[in-house]
């Protein structure tokens, strides 16, 4: 098993989907990294020996920021524009959407899926005997 970065990558994926599982690689960046080191893309997780992990894992930890070191500087980024006042801190601080999209609609899934239009929540009308 394969396990960089603290996550175990899945035995039955193909490389370049498996490195996708680490938090900071996208597919673009994981077929990058498989271009450094020289490993087909097309093979699985599986079939990787000791000496590639190695290498896999020792380019992704010296070059890059991934998993529990990036989520720290997003969040401290998140924090620094709360702190500082800027428009977009106080939107993260009241859980809107912060690059500029429309809230009249669309931001339900953000705004904890309230609804409040009129007929939304009424109750059927008593039946006519």
């Amino acid at each position: 098993m394969a396990r960089i970065a603290g996550i175990n990558l899945p035995k039955d994926k193909r490389v370049e989907i498996g490195l996708t599982y680490i938090f900071g690689i996208g597919r673009h960046l994981s077929d990058q990294i498989l271009k450094q080191v020289q490993i087909d893309k097309n093979k699985k997780v599986q079939d990787l020996d000791d000496q590639e992990v190695s290498r896999l894992r020792e380019i992704i930890e010296k070059n890059y920021k991934v998993e529990g070191e990036l989520k720290r500087e997003v969040l401290l980024n998140i924090k620094r524009l709360k702190e500082i006042g800027s428009y977009r801190g106080s939107r993260h601080a009241k859980n809107l959407p912060v690059r500029g999209q429309r809230t009249k609609t669309n931001s339900r899934t953000v705004r904890g899926n309230v609804r409040k239009t009129m007929g939304s929540g009424r109750k059927p009308t008593a039946q006519k005997t």
